[in-house]
């Protein structure tokens, strides 16, 4: 597999492109579709960087609304105005709430079966391990500063650790975030 290239495009997606795009992101993402999105937004499509990727979610996951929805919408924004945020959006939401709608029906019927709980179990480790995997490659590859890295510990151990809400996290940390980039900056 090849390295995704540091550049950005030499030009913008079609409406097209950005339809098919999402809806593979959409297709593809079960438990989750940070890791899958990554790899189209970045190493298939290279509509994006790793560094501007991981930047751009960065800033959707500060955005109330699901992460890859907001970067849909900002993506679709960029390369084709408010058309294409509108397309990205239906792209990447178009198989999720067939899937959905599908799934809650036959869900409805197999509810009270024990083989339904356990498949539910096992879905829910699926997703966090994605997750995690998805986390581990946008901090390898950003190559955070050491302030990035105490600020990632810092927001783990917030949430994960002592269940800190995420927005109280992020309004803690944001400050200090700001002073370390603020503080390499002068560097």
């Amino acid at each position: 597999m090849a390295a995704p290239s540091s550049a950005p495009p030499s030009s913008s997606p079609t409406m097209g492109d950005l339809f098919l795009g999402f809806l593979k992101i959409g297709l593809m993402g079960f438990g989750g579709v940070a890791a899958i999105a990554r790899h189209v937004i970045v190493v298939e499509r290279e509509w994006l960087s790793d560094e501007e990727y991981g930047k751009l979610l960065g800033l959707c996951q500060a955005l109330p609304g699901a992460n890859t929805v907001n970067v849909a919408v900002m993506l679709g924004d960029r390369f084709q105005g408010v058309i294409g945020a509108l397309v990205s959006v239906v792209g990447i939401m178009a198989m999720p709430l067939t899937t959905l709608v599908a799934a809650a029906t036959v869900y409805d019927h197999v509810a009270g079966h024990p083989l339904a709980r356990l498949v539910l179990s096992g879905a829910a480790v699926s997703a966090a391990g994605m997750i995690l995997g998805a986390a581990a490659k946008l901090l390898v590859r950003a190559r955070p500063s050491p302030g990035g890295w105490i600020c990632a510990a810092a927001a783990m151990v917030a949430v994960a650790g002592f269940e800190m809400p995420l927005p109280w996290t992020l309004a803690c940390l944001a400050p200090l975030s700001l002073g370390f980039a603020a503080w390499s900056l002068r560097r």
